[in-house]
C-alpha cells in the first residue's frame, strides 16, 4: 500500500486530555516508528504539542473527539499550517477492536497514513454533515 502521508498524527482527544498517537513511515531498511503520548487540554499544553508536532515535522493531524472538546486543538494546529482532519467519532468507534482511547488514536492516524487498507476519506469529516463546522 502507498503511504500518503509519511509523518502524520493521530488524537483521540477528551475534555481533559488528548492521547496523540505520532507515525513515521520508515524508508529503505528504517523500521516505522510509532509514538503514543499524553497531552493536557490546557492552551499551554496543546502550544506545546503543537511544538512538539512540529519538531517531528508532522504534515497531518487526524483527531476524533465527542463535543466541543475538538475546537481549541483544531484551531491551534490549524493555525500552524498543519494538514487537520476532524473525523466522526461515531464512525471511529464502529470499527472493530477499538477498546482504549490509546488504540483510538493510533486508529485514526492509520487511517491518515494509509497504512490501514481502507479509505475513510470524507465519511465523517466536518462538514459534511453542517452544524459547528470551522470554515
Amino acid at each position: 500500500m502507498e503511504v500518503v502521508h509519511a509523518r502524520c498524527a493521530g488524537l483521540d482527544i477528551s475534555k481533559r486530555d488528548a492521547k496523540v498517537c505520532v507515525r513515521v513511515a520508515g524508508a529503505g531498511r528504517r523500521k516505522t516508528v510509532e509514538t503514543v503520548t499524553t497531552w493536557g487540554s490546557m492552551t499551554s499544553q496543546i502550544l506545546a504539542l503543537r511544538e512538539h508536532l512540529i519538531a517531528e515535522r508532522i504534515t497531518c493531524a487526524v483527531m476524533e473527539a465527542t463535543s466541543d472538546y475538538w475546537k481549541p486543538f483544531y484551531y491551534l494546529l490549524e493555525d500552524a499550517g498543519f494538514d487537520v482532519l476532524l473525523v466522526n467519532a461515531r464512525h471511529v468507534k464502529n470499527l472493530p477492536g477499538r477498546k482504549t482511547d490509546v488504540s483510538e488514536g493510533r486508529s485514526v492516524r492509520s487511517r491518515s497514513s494509509g497504512s490501514s487498507g481502507r479509505s475513510r476519506s470524507g465519511s465523517g469529516s466536518v462538514g459534511s454533515g453542517g452544524g459547528d463546522s470551522p470554515s
